[in-house]
């Protein structure tokens, strides 16, 4: 029989087990307050050569692949990621066509790097996902209560289904959660109410630039 250094050494359980919240056991995230006036990058920036990085957020609002390294080898970015300002819990796709044993997966995994950064004096702001009405029963599951959160509209509102899940989630959350303060990455219906801050996409920053350039 393997001992049990041996049989727990994946999916980063040689690390670290944390007390898991909910039927799942998602490791619990401790709410972070957003104090505003720093720069928004995305972690395929932010894991370079990077200047003042104490007046920048680090947000993963980008293809899961940009930044499944953090996952597999996370003690490579601790030290460079706890430089920054603020860290947003790595987006790890929760899409409606998944299976549900993929969504719930990679909600432990955005949690399992929050709650190990926060261990190491980050500050961690978590990034709430959602699928369908049923991901309610777990996707809050180790979210703190009060503090500041971060959602992301981009491809979530584009057509009037994909409009009607995200409000749907957006309110559940709302209800759930009371966030302080909401960080908002793209485009704002507004059907969305609370303390907002809207971060512009990537993908806005460039289609001005283009036109810019006409």
């Amino acid at each position: 029989m393997a001992n049990k250094s041996n049989s727990i050494a994946y999916e980063n359980l040689n690390r670290r087990i944390f007390p898991g919240i909910g039927e799942y056991g998602i490791p619990q995230i401790e709410p972070e307050v957003f104090e505003g006036n720093c720069e928004f990058i995305g972690f395929n920036y932010a894991r370079g050569k990077c200047n003042n990085p104490e007046e920048k957020t680090v947000h993963f609002f980008l293809d899961d692949y940009q930044f499944d390294a953090l996952w597999r080898n996370p003690d490579r970015y601790v030290d460079k990621l706890s430089r920054f300002q603020y860290i947003l819990t790595p987006d790890f796709s929760t899409y409606t066509d998944f299976p549900k044993a993929i969504q719930i997966y990679n909600h432990y995994r955005k949690h399992w790097i929050g709650a190990y950064l926060q261990e190491y004096g980050c500050h961690v702001i978590p990034t709430i996902s959602w699928s369908m009405p049923d991901s309610y029963d777990w996707c809050f599951d180790g979210e703190p209560e009060g503090g500041t959160v971060a959602v992301s509209s981009v491809g979530c509102v584009n057509s009037a289904e994909k409009r009607s899940l995200f409000l749907s989630g957006y309110a559940a959350m709302v209800e759930r959660l009371h966030p302080e303060t909401i960080i908002f990455y793209g485009s704002v219906p507004e059907e969305c109410k609370g303390n907002i801050v809207r971060v512009r996409a990537f993908s806005d920053k460039f289609k001005e630039a283009v036109c810019d350039g006409w």
